[in-house]
């Protein structure tokens, strides 16, 4: 067997911790499309409790991620992974019985104190050879990006079924299989070492965020999920209200405008990876971004107009959270790689909250447009971050001497 394909083993491995990781953010995501809409019967709500729900779970999961990696060096992979994962049901179940927004709110943070996903890396490290590992973090990582489009498409869908209420239950219920898929299809690891290209590493931390490259792209992740939780906030309302586009419509709508955003994010980064134009990808995809927020407002009274702005928006989205992980991994050295995916994982969540609340607050005072608006202001100054960024691994190769003077 060639040293670059997956054995048994860790095709298992592969295949089983994907699927935990899809379960549980499955269930994170479901709610981002549907739950502006459906807090308006929850005693308490304003637009800023609104945001505080959606992103509370960003808060939790920063704070706690770097620690249950760090835990599961100590007490095992297993036993961490699977206590997170209750954690998580258990959050799902106080969100499911809450009658307030306070309660809500209360689950929400639950649920992202069950942050498992440095030590879900770290176990797939465990379980797998050097020559493969990239490709199997890989594989774990698009299935967090198969579970956000099915859950756009999915959330609104259920949410007309069962209910808000119902898919926290289903939520509940899928961190449960987790730990069933944790316990019967991942292989137990014959031994489990700290991993420094797949894992934080504490004296790594300083060499990490002294590194301003590596910055500029955790600002990056941060600003992408900031503008992603609170574009939430307001586009259900602003679909609803503004375009007239009934709640139970919402998930069709998701699902034409994410098939057009995939046909455009694929080839867009073929061809960027294949001329090394990753740099320019990753600016114009940033660009795009400010502008079609602008659009999506601008465009507000016409659904034909909202979805072609949200078309550019969730094609720019994918691109940048399709190529930023595999930036970020290809400038950090192994020696720090696992601290800075750490770090830049915690910047995501980070961002995730801060939208939330920022999106909450600004809907509050001065409705979607100011939302929109910040959104894209954030976007541009993540593009000028940009013109600073240097990335020597996507620069054409260089011809040979010999080629040239001949």
């Amino acid at each position: 067997m060639s040293r670059s394909t997956l054995n048994s083993q860790e095709r298992r491995a592969s295949l089983s911790l994907a699927a935990i990781f899809a379960l549980r953010m499955l269930g994170l995501f479901m709610i981002l499309p549907v739950f502006a809409i459906y807090a308006e019967g929850l005693q308490g709500v304003t637009p800023v409790t609104v945001g505080l729900a959606i992103s509370a779970y960003g808060f939790s999961q920063a704070i706690l991620q770097i620690p249950f990696g760090l835990l599961s060096d100590r007490f095992g992979r297993k036993p961490v992974i699977a206590f997170g994962l209750l954690l998580f049901a258990a959050g799902s179940v106080v969100a499911a019985l809450a009658t307030t927004i306070e309660g809500v709110i209360a689950g929400r943070l639950l649920q992202g104190s069950g942050a498992i996903a440095a030590a879900v890396m770290a176990l797939a490290a465990d379980l797998t050879r050097d020559t493969v590992r990239t490709r199997v973090m890989a594989s774990i990582g698009a299935s967090i990006g198969f579970a956000f489009l099915i859950a756009l498409v999915a959330g609104p869908l259920l949410a007309g079924w069962v209910g808000v209420s119902g898919i926290f239950w289903l939520t509940a219920v899928l961190a449960l299989a987790g730990i069933g898929v944790l316990y019967l299809a991942v292989p137990a690891p014959v031994r489990e070492s700290v991993h420094a290209e797949s894992e934080p590493v504490p004296a790594m931390f300083g060499k990490v965020l002294r590194d301003g490259q590596l910055l500029r792209m955790d600002a990056g992740i941060f600003i992408l999920h900031m503008v992603l939780t609170a574009v939430f906030v307001a586009v259900p309302l602003l679909l609803r209200d503004t375009t007239g586009l009934v709640p139970s419509h919402h998930g069709l709508f998701y699902l034409g405008v994410m098939v057009c955003a995939i046909a455009i994010m694929v080839p867009a980064i073929i061809v960027g990876e294949r001329r090394g134009l990753v740099l320019q990808l990753l600016r114009g995809a940033v660009l795009l971004l400010a502008v079609a927020l602008l659009l999506i407002w601008s465009g507000r009274e016409a659904l034909w107009s909202v979805a072609l702005a949200m078309v550019l928006f969730f094609a720019a989205f994918n691109i940048l959270e399709a190529s930023l992980p595999a930036i970020i991994s290809r400038l950090a050295g192994p020696s720090v790689k696992g601290t800075a995916m750490g770090v830049y994982s915690s910047s995501h969540f980070l961002g995730a909250f801060v939208g939330g609340a920022a999106g909450g607050w600004l809907y509050s005072q001065a409705g979607a447009g100011a939302v929109l608006g910040f959104c894209a202001i954030m976007a541009a100054l993540w593009f000028v971050l940009t013109l600073g960024l240097e990335l020597p691994f996507s620069k054409p190769a260089a011809v040979p001497e010999e080629q040239a003077i001949s």
